[in-house]
């Protein structure tokens, strides 16, 4: 006889890992575009079970590339346009832990260095590591600083981040990268 199979649990939130995010439905039989975050697109069924934010399980039932990132899936037992709009904007999160290991040192996950603590050269705390984006120009590290206030960025290049130390979970920096995000300023006459 055969063991049933245990249904997926939600990870920690220290292993909660994003790897796609719910598009627009595409059709009406229940397909959804999705912006994949894994480096082969396809892969995104390949990591485990795909959760949402409030620890839903979804299923992939079949999908193929659209374009460079993009997807268009189908979930198991979701079948209608309807379904997949209530869906749309929603995180796709797998468990960290899925993950194969890197193979290279400089090879790495974002997820990785969110957390990280931020120091200077002469070991002076900058702040933490809260977020990784990338805009098609490179890597860009969103660090909380120590003293409070607005957010920093700084590109992710040698450069700038010259020591990476996973083992003392740390980053130094070059302080002279650091850049605060621009405001939107409101047209003149609005305020």
């Amino acid at each position: 006889m055969k063991k049933p199979r245990s249904a997926p649990v939600m990870p920690p939130p220290e292993r909660q890992l994003v790897v796609g995010v719910i598009g627009a439905p595409h059709g009406v039989r229940g397909e959804a575009r999705i912006k994949s975050f894994t480096a082969d697109p396809l892969s995104l069924g390949d990591y485990g079970a795909l959760f949402l934010s409030d620890g839903r399980v979804l299923e992939l039932a079949g999908g193929r590339a659209l374009k460079d990132d993009m997807l268009v899936v189908r979930f198991k037992g979701i079948a209608d346009r309807d379904a997949i709009k209530a869906l749309t904007g929603q995180n796709l999160i797998i468990d960290r832990a899925n993950l194969p290991e890197t193979e290279d040192e400089d090879e790495f996950y974002h997820a990785d260095l969110i957390g990280l603590r931020v120091e200077d050269q002469a070991g002076d705390v900058v702040g933490a590591v809260v977020e990784v984006h990338n805009h098609g120009a490179g890597d860009l590290l969103v660090i909380a600083p120590k003293k409070g206030g607005g957010t920093l960025l700084l590109p992710f290049t040698k450069l700038a981040a010259p020591v990476l130390d996973f083992a003392g979970g740390r980053i130094v920096i070059d302080p002279a990268y650091l850049a605060r995000p621009e405001r939107s300023q409101a047209p003149e006459g609005e305020a």
